[in-house]
C-alpha cells in the first residue's frame, strides 16, 4: 500500500528508510565517532564505533548570508595574526582576567616568557573557525566567537555534506530538493594542505607532523581524516607522516636543541598542530605545562602558537568589540565595516550599567567564562544569579568572564538521528567558517577560507557543542530567500 493511501505524505513514509539508508552511509564512509558506553572507544581505534549525531536533512540558510560569511574568513585570519603580534596589547588586556582565571594566568605566563627572550614564529600556521548565527529579529549574521586553537570535525564535518547530497540525489524529488544546492565541504582536505605548506616551508624532509591529542578522544576518527588526505594528497613528501602524541609524552619523550629543534623520539618535528591543549583538563599535572612550554620554546611551526591561542580568548574577542580597537590592526575600512557588521554586543563586567542591565533582564544575554568546548557558559536566570554573587566576592570576580547579548534564531522542524535513531524537534543551527593562514615571514602562503561546519541543536538547549553531546552535525541547503 502507498504511503498516501496509508494517510501518511510521502516525504514521511520515506523518512524511517532515509535513516537506515544514512546511518548505513556513515558506517561505510567513516562519519563515526566513539561510542561512550564501550570504555576502550576512546583510546583504541576501531573498538566501539557509533555513527556521529547528525540531521537527516541540511538547514536552510540564505545564499547572502553564507557569501557573508566566506568573505569574512580571511579577513579574520589576518586579524589573528596582526593581534598575535601585539603582545602587551594581549598582556594588557587580559591582565585583570588571570588574576581570578588559573588557566588563563598559566597561558598568559609561557607567553610572558616568549616576549621576555623575544621569542618570533617567523612561520605561523592558524586553522580558525569563526561561528555564527543568523539572529531572527535584525536577519543579521552574528558571530558567536572565533576559534583558534582545536578547530574540530573539519573531517567529518566535510561527509556531512556528502552524506546528504546522496540523500537528496536519491530523496530530493520527495522534498523539492536540489542536492546542486548544498556546498561542497572541502575542510579536512583544505586542512591537509595548510599542514603541508607549513611543513614545506619548514623544509626538513625528514621532519615530522605532530598532532597533540587528548590521552581519550572519542573523536579521533575526525583527525584520522587529516591524516589520511595527508598520506594520499601529498605522496611526493616521501618522509612526510604524522605522530600523535598527548602533551605528558611530549614532557616524557621530547627535547629542544641549542639551535631550537623540536625532536620527538629521535625524530625532528616541523609542525605541532593542537587539538588537546584548550581547556584546564588537557593539564591535570605539571608535566603538560612544561611541555606546552617546551613546545613554545622550539622553532617548530605551533598551530596555534601560544600568541594565537590567546588571541581566540573571550576577553579579546570582547576587547576587539571596542570603538577604534580594530583600527589598531587593520588599515582597510571597508574590512573593518565587513567585520564591525557582524559582532554581536559584547562587555567587560567593569560596565556597571550594562551589568545591572543584564541583572534586570538576564534572558537578553550570556555570560560566557574563558573557556572552549562547549558546556561552560551561563544563561537565563542562572546569569542573574551568577552576577550577583560575583557581586558579593568582589575583587575582580567578574573579570572572569564576559557579556554578550544573547542571540535568537529562527527554529524549524529538523530530523536528528542519534544512536540509530530519529526524532523530529524545534532546532536551530550555528554556522562555523573555517579559516587557514599561513605566513611565512613578510610572505603570506595562504591565506583562504576552508570549508564549513554546520551544527543543529534542539532549540530548547543553551550549550552547543556535538563533541559534547548537545548538538548534531549538520551542512547547508542554500536559498535565495531572507529567512
Amino acid at each position: 500500500m502507498s504511503a498516501a493511501a496509508e494517510g501518511r505524505p510521502p516525504a514521511a513514509a520515506a523518512a524511517g528508510e532515509m535513516v537506515r539508508e544514512a546511518t548505513a552511509w556513515c558506517a561505510l564512509h567513516g562519519l563515526v565517532v566513539g561510542d561512550r558506553a564501550e570504555p576502550r572507544s576512546g583510546t583504541v581505534p576501531g573498538v566501539g564505533l557509533v555513527h556521529a549525531p547528525f540531521s537527516l536533512l541540511p538547514t536552510h540558510l540564505p545564499e547572502s548570508h553564507w557569501r557573508q560569511a566566506c568573505e569574512l574568513a580571511p579577513i579574520f585570519n589576518e586579524l589573528v595574526d596582526r593581534v598575535s603580534l601585539d603582545g602587551d596589547f594581549l598582556q594588557d588586556s587580559l591582565s585583570k582576567t588571570k588574576q581570578v582565571d588559573d588557566f588563563t594566568s598559566r597561558l598568559l605566563e609561557i607567553h610572558r616568557k616568549m616576549m621576555e627572550i623575544n621569542k618570533e614564529e617567523n612561520i605561523r600556521l592558524g586553522l580558525h573557525r569563526s561561528d555564527y548565527m543568523l539572529d531572527s529579529e535584525t536577519n543579521s549574521l552574528l558571530q558567536i566567537e572565533l576559534n583558534t586553537i582545536s578547530a574540530s570535525f573539519p573531517g567529518l564535518g566535510s561527509l556531512v555534506s556528502e552524506l546528504h547530497r546522496t540523500l537528496i540525489d536519491q530523496y530530493g524529488h520527495l522534498f523539492c530538493l536540489d542536492s546542486k544546492r548544498v556546498p561542497g565541504n572541502e575542510a579536512s582536505s583544505q586542512f591537509a594542505k595548510a599542514l603541508a605548506r607549513a611543513w614545506d616551508e619548514f623544509n626538513v624532509d625528514s621532519a615530522v607532523i605532530m598532532m597533540i591529542v587528548q590521552p581519550e578522544e572519542r573523536n579521533m576518527y575526525d583527525q584520522y581524516w587529516l591524516a589520511k588526505h595527508l598520506k594520499e594528497s601529498y605522496p611526493f613528501m616521501l618522509f612526510l607522516s604524522s605522530t600523535w602524541k598527548t602533551l605528558s609524552e611530549v614532557e616524557a619523550e621530547g627535547h629542544v636543541l641549542p639551535d631550537g629543534t623540536l625532536v620527538i623520539d629521535g625524530k625532528t618535528v616541523s609542525v605541532v598542530y593542537f587539538r588537546a591543549g584548550y581547556t584546564p583538563n588537557d593539564y591535570p599535572s605539571e608535566a603538560e605545562w612544561a611541555a606546552r612550554l617546551l613546545l613554545e620554546q622550539s622553532s617548530a611551526v605551533k598551530c596555534p602558537s601560544i600568541s594565537y591561542h590567546l588571541v581566540g580568548t573571550k576577553k579579546i574577542q570582547q576587547e576587539l568589540a571596542r570603538p577604534n580597537v580594530l583600527e589598531r590592526f587593520l588599515e582597510n575600512k571597508e574590512e573593518i565595516t565587513k567585520i564591525r557588521k557582524c559582532f554581536a554586543g559584547l562587555w567587560s563586567l567593569d560596565d556597571e550599567e550594562i551589568v545591572k542591565s543584564t541583572i534586570q533582564k538576564p534572558e537578553l544575554f550570556v555570560l560566557k567564562p574563558q573557556r572552549e568546548g562547549g558546556g561552560n557558559n551561563i544563561y537565563g536566570i542562572d546569569v542573574r544569579e551568577t552576577l550577583i554573587r560575583l557581586q558579593k566576592e568582589g575583587g575582580d570576580a567578574l573579570a572572569a568572564y564576559i557579556l554578550m547579548q544573547r542571540i535568537f534564531p529562527k527554529a524549524s522542524l529538523s530530523n536528528l538521528v542519534r544512536g540509530g535513531v530519529c526524532h523530529e524537534a524545534l532546532t536551530i543551527s550555528e554556522l562555523g567558517i573555517y579559516g587557514a593562514y599561513l605566513r611565512n615571514n613578510d610572505k603570506v602562503v595562504m591565506n583562504e577560507q576552508s570549508g564549513y561546519l554546520m551544527r543543529t541543536k534542539v532549540s530548547s538547549s543553551d550549550e552547543g557543542g556535538v563533541a559534547a553531546g548537545f548538538a548534531v552535525l549538520d551542512s547547508l541547503y542554500l536559498t535565495d530567500k531572507a529567512m
